[in-house]
């Protein structure tokens, strides 16, 4: 076997498990030393005529061979290649020698065939190759056993626990460039991994994957070629696991019967572009790598990996404004270094440099964890394929709309503005949403957090490799972006079987602008309008087709005709909505409570005026609120529709003085069952703006107050469970204030002197000003406010009199008719400190501004007091201030 693997006599037999660094670097190191006159690497055989584009300056990995069923396109399966593959260093390495290359797998027109599925083939061409695949995955066969990991063998005989432990310390952590120092012999790692795995061989067989010996019967067929054409002088990169399979001695009728009889298929390979974070699942060459940044940084930075690690990472904190100095990065190395040190490595790893950034830049936290393991050790790399790469028709046109439109595919996720007045914007849109409409999502529709006029959108985009798939599958409909999102709009029109369908696609073709599909769509929407009865599924309808008219109408786009059908299918909502209510269970309530909702919104769009037209006399809004009222007022429709129709009529100003308070007192009154009027109250206040009401319409929650204390205590529990659900969507500020509003009860008018007029309430909060309850935080104020306890001086005013006793604090028989000791003025006095005294000093006149042309002394007549100032000993103080209250 090692003579096979490391004679120059024969072909070189290079095992390497996939995407490794250590094993790309050997792999250079092997084929300067062995110098082929072929490269033979495992993969797809009909890739040859793909190979002389990796040297291409446009081409930048990583990147994929896509192979795809040319009549069902779904049916695909990928090879990744990054970088650090060991099968793109061979292939670069045979390109930069002009030296000839060939893939020797199994063709993808086999795999694909006998897949039932694209996944499936894809898996079929991943695991097998590196000997990885998940926990408990089974082989398919009679009798086949648990497929083994052979790193994980090999690393459990050496005493580890973690097989990728194992595989860095031996293989990845190794020294760069040690395989290919002066006077070593670059061929010895992989002798040693060959004896290794045919050991495994020997003891598991195919280890349970069961389709290994066909691949490797054709390889060894693809092997035998090769040395017929190029000579024995040839290197073989392929799985480690392969390598054992590739050395035996077999017989070409052998390894001809057991192709025979294969599936086939008619196939399509090309190169597309793909990201790191795919390169950590599953997929094509399947390593399912958990750290393909950090990878790609081994191999790209042989020497002094950690001091060059932690500076990326300190550059990657400090652009999130994490302080971060390179005494943080001396530290880190050091203590990276040492745990590796402690720990038995070659090389910190990972785990060590985690620890070491946990430690000295996250201070003891994990806060910058998840951003350094998505940004750098996985990272968004999104490759490059140039355009000399075979590729579907729908494929370049959509690269050429890119390239017009300046909207360059990226792998990570970013959100796009867009202002439709601006033309490459509105471009940008119509392209997105044709591409929605083809099944390619390339972007998503988002809500925008600045302006919410109609002419503004806002996307989240990121480029997926699957995508490609995506392309190539709606190349059937169109070689162009237009043609194809115009077929395929077409025909979804005339296979939809439900209204709702065919709504929704002519608010989508309206967003991508396919003038030649809305004739279509809009024939098959007239004929299920016209033939769907059910007032659901009108009223489901209409608010896409409203929409649809909306942005026809900002777009300039022609939806006359549109306009005209959701027009009357308002008037079959208006005509079916009333009958449809009347008993209805609480499911059936609630969906028709949507659609009444939904309904309410697209009448209101719908309802405004054509530009240059005056509004109709008549309108769709006047004809909607006479549905309201109807159903408001209907005593056999549930109290959920009744209440929510209220609340919508009270919102567009359509109920006048007290017929809210009427209708909700109806629909409370003892007589009301209790459930349904609790559903009542769901409808008219549930939401997260129906708190408001309430606070601001304290006749409204006083009715809700006095049902919900007669509510019989053998139904309580029956309608506690509805109010919760209603009272809950409530925000917390809301709820405290219904909550302080109800302990303080309803408000009673304070007591006014004859002859005034009480002070005006303020909406909300009771009839006026309660002065006792001001009165007792004056204590307390003037000691923040450092005044005297009675005035603002203890000296004697500028007319040189103080006030009466009974005049200062209004007596025993003042106006207001308050007694010296009534419950407020007892509180107050039991405040620390506060004593009473027998009068009160009037302000001094320094600090009263007089009344105009009026001594300062002088008090005025009863015939100039206003209504509102107190009589007699008080005239001089105005109704609001506080500064005389009994204290």
């Amino acid at each position: 076997m090692s003579e096979r693997t490391a004679n120059r006599g024969g072909p070189v037999l290079l095992g390497v498990r996939h995407h490794g660094p250590g094993s790309a670097r050997a792999v250079r190191a092997a084929l300067e030393q062995c110098t082929p006159s072929a490269v033979l690497i495992e993969g797809p055989p009909e890739a040859d005529g793909l190979v002389p584009l990796a040297a291409h300056e446009g081409m930048r990995p990583p990147v994929a061979l896509l192979a795809h069923a040319q009549d069902d396109p779904g049916r695909a399966a990928f090879w990744p290649l990054a970088e650090f593959s060991p099968e793109w260093v061979a292939m670069r390495w045979a390109l930069e020698h002009g030296v000839p290359v060939r893939f020797i797998d199994l063709p993808a027109a086999h795999s694909l065939a006998g897949g039932d599925d694209g996944e499936t083939a894809e898996g079929e061409t991943a695991d097998e190759e590196t000997g990885e695949q998940a926990a408990g995955e089974q082989a398919v066969g009679a009798g086949a056993e648990v497929r083994i990991d052979p790193i994980g063998a090999l690393a459990e005989a050496a005493g580890y626990d973690d097989p990728e432990r194992w595989w860095e310390d031996v293989v990845e952590h190794r020294a760069g460039g040690a395989a290919g120092a002066a006077g070593a012999d670059a061929l010895a790692p992989f002798a040693a991994l060959a004896e290794a795995m045919a050991a495994l061989r020997e003891t598991y067989g195919d280890g349970g994957h069961d389709r290994d010996p066909v691949r490797e019967a054709h390889m060894r067929l693809r092997l035998r070629a090769a040395r017929r054409e190029f000579g024995d002088d040839l290197a073989v990169v392929c799985g480690a696991w392969h390598v054992p399979a590739l050395a035996q001695r077999t017989t070409m009728t052998a390894d001809r019967q057991l192709l025979k009889g294969l599936p086939k298929v008619k196939t399509a390979v090309t190169w597309v572009p793909w990201t790191h974070r795919r390169l950590s699942r599953r997929s094509g060459y399947g390593a399912g790598i958990a750290s393909p940044g950090w990878y790609g940084h081994l191999f790209s930075a042989p020497d002094r990996p950690v001091e060059r690690w932690l500076t990326k990472v300190a550059g990657l904190l400090r652009e999130e404004d994490y302080a971060v100095s390179s005494a943080h990065v001396i530290e880190a190395v050091r203590l990276a270094e040492g745990l590796a040190t402690v720990r038995g490595r070659p090389l910190a790893g990972l785990t060590e440099l985690d620890d070491s950034v946990r430690a000295v830049m996250g201070d003891g936290t994990d806060a910058p964890s998840s951003l350094i393991h998505d940004r750098l050790v996985v990272g968004e790399v999104l490759g490059e394929v140039p355009e000399d790469a075979p590729a579907v028709p729908l494929q370049r046109d959509i690269a050429r709309s890119q390239r017009t439109l300046r909207l360059k595919p990226e792998a990570l996720e970013r959100e796009l503005e867009l202002d439709l007045r601006k033309e490459t914007d509105a471009g940008r849109s119509r392209l997105l949403h044709r591409l929605r409409l083809l099944g390619i999502p390339w972007g998503a529709p988002t809500r925008s957090r600045g302006s919410t006029g109609t002419f503004r959108e806002t996307w989240r985009l990121r480029w997926e490799p699957e995508l490609s798939v995506r392309v190539a599958e709606a190349g059937i409909w169109g070689t162009t972006v237009l043609s194809a999102a115009t077929a395929k709009a077409a025909s979804e029109a005339t296979s939809a079987t439900g209204l709702a369908e065919v709504t929704a696609l002519a608010e989508r073709c309206l967003l991508a602008e396919l003038p030649d599909a809305l004739p279509v769509v809009m024939q098959a929407l007239s004929d299920r309008a016209a033939l769907d009865a059910d007032v659901g599924h009108l009223a489901q309808a209409l608010p896409a087709l409203v929409r649809s008219v909306r942005y026809g109408d900002v777009r300039g786009t022609d939806a006359v005709a549109l306009r005209e059908v959701a027009t009357g299918l308002a008037e079959r909502v208006f005509v079916g909505l009333p009958p449809a209510c009347p008993g209805l269970d609480a499911d059936g309530a609630a969906e028709m409570r949507g659609h009444l909702d939904a309904t309410h919104q697209a009448v209101g769009l719908l309802g405004q005026p054509e530009t240059g037209r005056r509004p109709e006399g008549n309108g769709l809004r006047t004809r909607w609120a006479g549905v309201l009222r109807s159903v408001s007022e209907r005593d056999t429709v549930p109290g959920l529709l009744r209440g929510r129709a209220t609340r919508l009529l009270l919102d567009d100003g359509e109920l006048g003085d007290g017929g809210a308070e009427r209708l909700m007192g109806l629909a409370l009154s003892p007589g009301t069952p209790p459930t349904d009027a609790a559903g009542w109250i769901e409808g008219f206040v549930g939401g997260g703006d129906g708190g408001m009401l309430l606070v601001h319409d304290e006749r409204l929650l006083a009715l809700v107050d006095g049902w919900l204390t007669g509510v019989p205590d053998a139904a309580f529990t029956d309608v506690l469970p509805l109010l919760r659900r209603t009272f809950a969507e409530y925000e917390s500020g809301v709820r405290r204030t219904l909550g302080e509003l109800i302990r303080r009860g309803p408000a009673t008018a304070p007591r006014s002197p004859a002859g005034e007029a009480p002070d005006a309430a303020v909406p909300g909060f009771g009839p006026g000003l309660d002065r006792d309850r001001a009165a007792a935080v004056l204590p307390t104020l003037r000691m923040l406010l450092g005044i005297g306890q009675h005035g603002f001086d203890d000296g004697p005013d500028e007319a040189g009199e103080d006030e009466p006793e009974g005049e200062a604090d209004g007596g025993p028989d003042d106006a207001a008719g308050n007694s010296t000791g009534n419950p407020t003025e007892a509180a107050a006095e039991e405040v620390p400190g506060d004593t009473p005294a027998p009068a009160r000093r009037r302000p001094s006149a320094a600090r009263r501004p007089p009344a105009t042309g009026r001594p300062a002394n002088e008090q005025p007549s009863d015939t100039t007091r206003p209504a509102n100032d107190q009589p007699s000993a008080t005239s001089s103080r105005p109704a609001n201030d506080l500064t005389g209250a009994r204290t």
